[in-house]
């Protein structure tokens, strides 16, 4: 339902931007400028790409992960530790009303978590062999909660929707952008009927592409950081906010010694600390501020 809503509300973008064209007449204004483009195929096409990625990413999240991690999945727990994990996992699945996630491990010694999956009902959830030897069990179980509040609240799929709808905009502009330099600068005229291609739009599209890629990543990172927020909550929540507040000081010990691995800081519980330009470009805020947050927000 989640991505039902999701598409039909920018297919409503979409076609109100299409109407905005035809209204303003922006076709006719290129057309006689020398650019015969037709800008309801491009903003279609540029659609088709941005989101067929993000989608088949978000498709194959889980084998990604598995693949790239090394998981472990944890289908008949061979001890006590494991017996507890899955254990924990489905409580919590029950109390937030959603379906089992399957279980795993990865093996690295720093302590993090995280969770992915095309849907609330079909995810998975991983910690590391680091997590479980340097951190309580109820900091584990804080940890848990923090990822299966990310399942509940749907973030693997908003995520991954916002991100294709940020490349649609990024390759409609830079198209754009193309064809105004290579027909309207350059005046390039490839063919006679004027729909060839110039190396002016090859090179400006490359460049644009660039240029907006850097920004629309601005606009998906706030809202990665936004989301680590309240899974924090809801961590809070289900496992108690002094275990969650004593988690991220266990992880922020732990961070102090080693930073993760890049492809753990893009989507684990831990994210890498810096300041700056650069914090623009974080996927999880500073664990002292996500500390912060909570005790603000003690009842």
């Amino acid at each position: 339902m989640r991505i039902f809503l999701f598409l039909l509300t920018n297919a409503a973008v979409l076609l109100l931007i299409s109407i905005l064209f035809h209204l303003f007449g922006l076709s006719d204004v290129l057309y006689q400028s020398g650019i015969p483009l037709s800008l309801d195929r491009l903003l279609l096409s540029s659609a088709i790409i941005g989101m067929s990625g993000s989608f088949l990413s978000l498709l194959m999240s889980k084998w990604m992960a598995k693949r790239s991690m090394g998981v472990y999945v944890i289908e008949h727990p061979a001890n006590p530790t494991e017996r507890w994990l899955v254990d924990t996992v489905r409580k919590q699945a029950e109390r937030l009303g959603i379906g089992m996630p399957e279980v795993g491990m990865f093996d690295t010694p720093e302590p993090n978590a995280f969770a992915t999956g095309a849907s609330k009902h079909s995810s998975l959830i991983a910690v590391s062999t680091g997590l479980l030897q340097r951190m309580e069990p109820e900091e584990v179980e804080a940890v848990l909660g923090h990822e299966m509040s990310h399942v509940a609240n749907g973030d693997m799929v908003t995520m991954g929707l916002l991100q294709g709808v940020v490349n649609t905009f990024v390759y409609f502009f830079a198209s754009l952008a193309g064809y105004f330099v290579d027909r309207v600068l350059l005046r390039s005229n490839d063919d006679d009927r004027g729909y060839g291609y110039g190396p002016g739009y090859y090179i400006t599209q490359m460049v644009a592409q660039i240029l907006l890629s850097i920004l629309a990543s601005m606009i998906v990172m706030w809202f990665s950081r936004w989301r680590e927020f309240r899974a924090d909550a809801g961590g809070a929540k289900l496992a108690g906010r002094d275990k969650m507040i004593n988690a991220l000081k266990a992880l922020g010990r732990a961070h102090e010694s080693a930073d993760l691995p890049g492809e753990l800081a893009a989507f684990g519980i831990n994210g890498q600390t810096v300041g700056g330009f650069q914090r623009l470009f974080l996927s999880h805020p500073p664990l002292e501020e996500r500390i912060d947050a909570l005790e603000s927000n003690r009842s």
